[in-house]
């Protein structure tokens, strides 16, 4: 072994080496792909998403324009990655099974509650819903950081200026290495109104902020058996509950309430 091969290698220890080299795979999975940021309530793909249709002139009063045309903008130049990713995250965007307060208003076949695949891309059309406006509303006013995209040729917000609490409004759910989080959808008029209540008063108990904010609201109605799991989730971040689902009197196989990500 020459001389200047011998200077270059540096001793490590493999049990420090492995738990660094884990650290950083597992942060890296966290914040790059798995698991939503507390600020926007989204994943990067989702923000990539809604910021490429923002940045396209996507919106809500604009006319539908096809899901493989975003779907290729955003791999293009934010997310290269596969497009079946990016289209599965368009499509759950535009359910309303899926998410409380959809993001993206989709024409065409979307999927059902039952499991039944969406059409193609090439056949689905999309643009944003309203309420998304509110979550990029001010990005180009300097409220949030910009980082280089993959190739370095374009800048992409690091976190959505969103004006309402989405996270807690629809919830999240996401496996990382190491963790993973379950957020239940909640209604939105009840988080506006539990973040006043804390605003005025930031020592607020649990039980004076469950008076806004009495537990989830589900897309699809279903009921929550008991507050019990409800109450230990908002104590201890931990909690389980269960659901049921109904259907109407006069026709049982119409269901009025179906049980939610079931």
């Amino acid at each position: 072994m020459t001389d200047s091969i011998q200077s270059s290698i540096t001793p490590v220890n493999i049990e420090e080496e492995l738990k660094s080299s884990y650290l950083d795979y597992a942060m890296s999975v966290i914040v790059g792909r798995a698991l939503p940021d507390v600020r926007d309530g989204l994943k990067p793909v989702h923000r990539r998403v809604l910021f490429s249709m923002d940045r396209e002139g996507n919106t809500a009063n604009k006319k539908y324009v096809k899901s493989a045309r975003v779907v290729g903008d955003v791999i293009g130049k934010y997310h290269p990655h596969g497009d079946s990713a990016v289209y599965d995250t368009i499509v759950r965007m535009a359910q309303p099974f899926s998410l409380r307060y959809m993001l993206v208003d989709g024409q065409g076949n979307f999927g059902s509650i039952d499991g039944d695949a969406p059409a193609a891309m090439r056949y689905t059309e999309v643009r944003m819903q309203k309420i998304t406006q509110a979550l990029l509303t001010d990005l180009d006013k300097e409220t949030v950081n910009f980082s280089p995209n993959y190739d370095g040729e374009l800048m992409i917000p690091d976190v959505l200026p969103t004006r309402i609490p989405a996270l807690l409004a629809n919830g999240s759910s996401g496996i990382a290495v190491g963790m993973a989080t379950n957020i239940p959808p909640h209604n939105l008029n009840e988080v506006l109104n539990g973040c006043l209540a804390y605003i005025d008063n930031n020592e607020i108990t649990i039980d004076e902020l469950m008076q806004h904010i009495p537990g989830p609201d589900f897309p699809t109605a279903a009921l929550i058996n008991g507050r019990k799991g409800i109450e230990e989730a908002y104590r201890t971040g931990r909690g389980k509950s269960v659901c049921s689902c109904s259907s109407n009197s006069r026709n049982q196989r119409k269901r009025t309430r179906t049980n939610y990500r079931v």
